[in-house]
């Protein structure tokens, strides 16, 4: 199985960063739509880094589809083809109060705006006018002073993230791969993520070897225990977070936990996040993250995944893992 690793670097510090986990022997690099741009750090590494480069992902609501096909076009060139468009949604708190932008049909929506980028890049690629008309977004008009050309690298894939049924099954339908959000455990993988894919191709007569499922998983890794217990404090942070958000109830709901909800919920109102991971027992996190040695980490990811996919998005949330550690998680992941 291939491995991608966050990028999560401050701008000035990228190249050193990106070249160092290279140098480990992983796959590829992803940005996260967090502190920083998400397309600026994939620009800075794609010449001069010789992995794989990816979203995961860009939010696609406050941009236009043709903003974001530009960005893809030119990272697939920097690149040399090694890069891959991942979009999402967010949820509407975020994209109504941070980005002041406008939410609504987020699947429909987000199925639209993968169309639109599609559109856009093939009538660059074959030279064919432009002619797209949803329900959300039109582009009809492309003269050719603004349009590159065929792209020598071809058209990116591009994947949506998703949780909830109708955004998986809708990227099922209409992207050329799913990117399976981190807060979700193996039950809520297996019983609703796969089977929303199966009735997204179903739907459209896809087949399944021409989809692609990328899952980003939580890892609580360390060769010591006492960097197991550093790392552990930094998943159950983030796993009580996701845990608190309304929109991602179900995962918890799938494993019995429902209760928990709404209390996450209420001391996020407060602020309280030392009382919120505190409520993340060992049961819950382990069903959500892998935790334990680099070789315990893969195990169980080729586990779970091992039979859907073929690489995975690996995210170490509030520690940084040492690089023998990662190149030791690689090593495994391939034997």
């Amino acid at each position: 199985m291939r491995l991608d690793i966050q990028l999560d670097a401050r701008p000035d510090q990228l190249l050193s960063r990106a070249t160092d986990l290279a140098g480990l022997g992983i796959d590829g690099l992803f940005t996260f739509e967090g502190r920083h741009d998400v397309f600026v750090p994939l620009a800075v590494v794609a010449a001069a880094v010789p992995v794989d480069i990816m979203t995961n992902v860009a939010v696609a609501f406050p941009r236009s589809p043709l903003q974001v096909a530009h960005a893809a076009y030119d990272l697939q060139l920097l690149s040399g083809g090694r890069f891959r468009l991942g979009l999402g949604s967010q949820v509407r708190t975020h994209i109504e109060k941070r980005y002041g932008a406008t939410w609504s049909k987020p699947a429909a929506r987000l199925g639209e705006f993968v169309s639109a980028v599609r559109a856009v890049l093939t009538a660059w690629q074959t030279g064919e006018p432009l002619d797209f008309r949803g329900e959300f977004t039109t582009h009809t008009f492309m003269p050719a002073a603004f349009d590159p050309g065929p792209n020598p690298m071809g058209i990116p894939p591009i994947l949506m993230g998703g949780s909830g049924p109708i955004m998986v099954r809708t990227a099922a339908e209409v992207a050329d791969g799913l990117l399976v959000m981190p807060f979700h455990t193996e039950r809520h993988f297996q019983e609703r993520t796969l089977t929303a894919v199966h009735a997204g191709l179903d739907r459209e007569g896809r087949a399944a070897a021409d989809f692609t499922i990328v899952p980003q998983v939580m890892a609580a890794m360390g060769s010591t225990p006492e960097q197991r217990t550093r790392a552990e404090a930094g998943v159950r942070e983030l796993i009580a977070f996701y845990g608190s958000t309304p929109a991602y109830a179900p995962v918890l709901e799938v494993e019995g936990r429902a209760e928990l909800q709404p209390r996450l919920y209420a001391l996020a109102k407060q602020g309280a996040a030392d009382r919120m991971a505190e409520l993340i027992d060992d049961s819950l996190l382990s069903a959500v993250a892998v935790t334990g040695t680099p070789q315990q980490c893969a195990a169980e990811i080729l586990r779970r995944y091992g039979d859907v996919a073929d690489r995975v998005c690996v995210y170490f949330p509030g520690y940084t893992p040492e690089h023998r550690d990662i190149a030791a998680l690689r090593t495994a992941l391939r034997s």
